[in-house]
């Protein structure tokens, strides 16, 4: 089986999908523009070929190397990043291939929040009232009718890159003063929930493998905004409403070998608003923390799945698993070091995060995992209370 992966070396836990795939005895062809010999051993080591291009973002350099790799060692099955970014590129390479996957005619619904709620509503699950905005005096008249405050984001958009909490006439002429004149924007009235989320890994023909739940302490918008510490959980137990609102999903979303990430707020009342749909892994280290929740390895579990369509992880989740997060500008009662003597066999990793990420997931994180529920909620006041 030939694979292509996009951009292999980002982000770099990703590496791992590779080292997983060759060990499944699949070949893998990287495709970035990342000199050979800064990419990591144990990738350039996992690798069958890597093609560099200049610039990932000219689809007519991507579109001759994956020819040339097609060329030299016959059809490619699968073509993947496993990135947001890159998404919409990697279905335009699998159309012009004819590879396995989504394809152009997919990438609505995968891209567009507009389209995402189409999807969301079809099924009927519930979403936050909101739609493409024009103008100014359009974007007025529906927060006349909603109410502020108002969130508003690219209706095409990674991440919580350009989101923005409007809470006045002012803020809202601020944003159209300094909006990026290319971008579509949607608007929606604020929710004020807990951020819960459905995750999981599909078979090729759209069977869910596991499934999973992530509970985030605070929005995003609400850690930038605060210049705030955050912490998120691989929760051991799954909410039922969750799963079912879910499944419901991985169906209409037609999710084939893919792993996926719901995204949903928990409102005070218990009900459940749809946010946003993310077919890809979750972001950061969730991976990992689906790994050490389960003293498992998906990366090659997920290789084995590519190779044989056998998938035989045990996911029983006997641990919770948490990201918690230190920013410099606080100070903390507790050490680094007081930390590490009193739970350090909890603590699975410890790592000062790049530049890029430290305005969401801190200047330092810590992955902890415990079995019990107030073990972890001790451990994460003690890395995060402050003086």
């Amino acid at each position: 089986m030939n694979y292509v992966f996009i951009s292999p070396h980002f982000p770099s836990n990703f590496k791992n999908f590779a080292v997983g795939l060759k060990r499944a005895g699949v070949n893998v062809f990287g495709i970035a523009s990342e000199p050979y010999e800064l990419l990591d051993a144990d990738l350039r080591e996992s690798l069958t070929e890597y093609f560099r291009v200049n610039d990932m973002e000219n689809y007519d350099e991507m579109l001759r190397a994956v020819a040339y790799l097609t060329y030299k060692h016959g059809k490619m099955d699968r073509i993947e990043s496993h990135n947001e970014y890159w998404l919409a590129q990697d279905a335009r390479l699998r159309t012009d291939f004819n590879v396995f996957g989504f394809k152009n005619e997919d990438m609505a619904f995968v891209k567009l929040k507009s389209a995402m709620k189409e999807k969301f509503s079809e099924v009927g699950i519930r979403v936050a009232r909101g739609r493409v905005i024009g103008d100014y005096h359009d974007a007025l008249g529906l927060c006349h009718e909603y109410g502020f405050p108002v969130c508003i984001k690219p209706d095409s958009g990674v991440g919580a890159a350009d989101t923005h909490k409007i809470r006045s006439e002012e803020e809202l002429g601020h944003f159209f003063h300094v909006k990026n004149p290319y971008e579509s924007y949607i608007l929606e009235e604020f929710i004020d929930g807990k951020i819960v989320t459905y995750d999981g890994l599909t078979d090729a023909a759209g069977n869910i493998l596991f499934d999973a739940t992530l509970v985030y302490e605070k929005a995003v918008l609400e850690i930038v905004e605060k210049n705030a510490d955050m912490f998120y959980y691989v929760d051991r137990n799954m909410p039922e409403d969750l799963r079912e609102i879910g499944t419901k999903l991985v169906q209409a979303f037609n999710v084939r070998e893919r792993f996926f990430h719901f995204e949903f707020f928990r409102l005070p009342d218990g009900s459940l608003v749809a946010l946003e749909a993310n077919l890809r892994p979750p972001g950061g280290h969730t991976m990992d923390m689906w790994n050490w929740a389960n003293d498992v390895d998906l990366y090659a579990a997920y290789g084995e799945l590519v190779a044989t369509g056998n998938f035989t992880a045990q996911m029983h989740f006997p641990y919770y698993c948490c990201y918690v997060s230190r920013k410099g500008v606080h100070p903390y009662r507790f050490t680094h070091e007081e930390v590490m003597a009193r739970y350090g066999g909890n603590v699975v990793l410890f790592e000062e995060m790049p530049g890029i990420f430290a305005a969401i997931m801190g200047d330092f994180g810590y992955v902890i995992r415990a079995a019990e529920y107030q073990e972890l909620m001790d451990i994460i006041h003690m890395i995060s209370v402050t003086e």
